[in-house]
């Protein structure tokens, strides 16, 4: 069995809540693992795992848009922290015997597998950009090429990319294996409905957006808004967040409108939910989602919506089912399989 640290990036929730999955499996084989990370990742994860918290790096946004130049000055600030995070995790490593480092998206300790010549394995979604054949719009070009650059600086030099997508896509980088969306279990063991409710959720209030859809003859849930009340139209129910309400709202919804954050479009994909996207903007990983999510027939996205666009999509719902129909369900089993072998082979290095 291997000793394990396992970085998870803490920016939002996706990160940890797919590293929750590997955790568990890894713990089930017998595994030691230790586990580091901060922020949403530290809080989901201590209660349950083993978790140093260090230091996280952010990105920075302003009205709802990333800002690479305030993301490189704003982390640059606070290079003296990540520099004793990387001292203390050094010490840990000495003192836990780790035999390698897995890695989703959390630069630190891929760093410190390479100072300590262990093998690092990377798992995540980002990579799918670097290491296969992807398109995207040709205007996001700039975009892409930021985000290109930040992921290969996140994770540099891996000894193998486990990727994770909801579309194929050719590989062209060496020891990348490409696996479908590591799901949590609850939505594996669920049992999707259509209700009569559109799902919306934004990542911060947007006022605009709010506003729009009270003017849509429909039903609408909403989380994110920072209020829980009815609107004045009658057709929207704002939620204040819950894990247990907000999994009920997305499991019994008809499709969902929101931002195309990575964990929460293949949920919804997985459980045949139509899917109207609102990338954040400049945020070229979720315009890079919602663009292969139009492209695959599951929905539409819109970097400005109107009435007309939510009416066309909601009338369109019948043929983004259709293709739902045809989306390749499948578990965690490929990734943990692909992992186990890997951990075995490095183990007898």
């Amino acid at each position: 069995m291997a000793n394990i640290l396992y970085g998870v990036n803490g920016e939002g929730a996706g990160h940890s809540t797919r590293a929750k999955e590997v955790l568990s499996h890894l713990i089930a084989q017998g595994h030691s693992v230790h586990v580091a990370s901060f922020d949403r990742g530290l809080q989901n994860l201590k209660t349950q795992f083993d978790v140093t918290e260090i230091y996280g790096f952010r990105f920075a946004y302003l009205n709802n848009r990333v800002r690479y130049k305030r993301t490189i000055a704003k982390n640059l600030i606070t290079v003296p922290q990540a520099a004793k995070s990387l001292s203390h995790l050094k010490h840990l490593v000495d003192e836990w015997h780790t035999d390698l480092i897995i890695t989703d998206f959390e630069p630190l300790t891929c760093h410190i597998g390479h100072k300590k010549r262990l093998p690092v394995i990377s798992i995540d979604n980002q990579h799918c950009l670097t290491n296969a054949e992807v398109s995207y719009p040709k205007q996001y070009r700039r975009d892409a090429a930021a985000a290109k650059l930040v992921t290969r600086l996140m994770t540099p030099r891996a000894n193998a990319y486990l990727v994770i997508s909801f579309f194929s896509a050719p590989i062209r980088k060496p020891n990348t294996f490409l696996f479908p969306p590591l799901l949590r279990q609850e939505i594996l063991d669920a049992v999707p409905t259509e209700g009569d409710h559109i799902l919306v959720y934004v990542t911060s209030p947007a006022p605009a957006l709010a506003k729009l859809l009270g003017t849509v003859r429909c039903r609408f849930i909403a989380y994110g808004f920072g209020r829980e009340e009815t609107n004045d139209e009658g057709n929207i129910l704002y939620k204040k967040p819950s894990l247990d309400g907000f999994f009920a709202d997305l499991t019994s919804a008809r499709a969902i409108v929101a931002n195309s954050g990575f964990s929460l479009v293949t949920e919804a994909l997985h459980l045949g939910k139509p899917y109207l996207a609102v990338p954040v903007s400049h945020q070229f990983e979720q315009i890079f989602n919602a663009y292969w999510l139009e492209k695959s027939g599951y929905g539409s996205y819109w970097e400005e919506l109107n009435k007309e666009r939510v009416e066309a999509f909601l009338y369109n719902l019948p043929h983004y089912r259709e293709a739902l129909a045809k989306y390749p369900r499948q578990g965690n089993r490929a990734l943990l399989e692909k992992l186990d072998a890997l951990i075995a082979g490095y183990a007898h290095m």
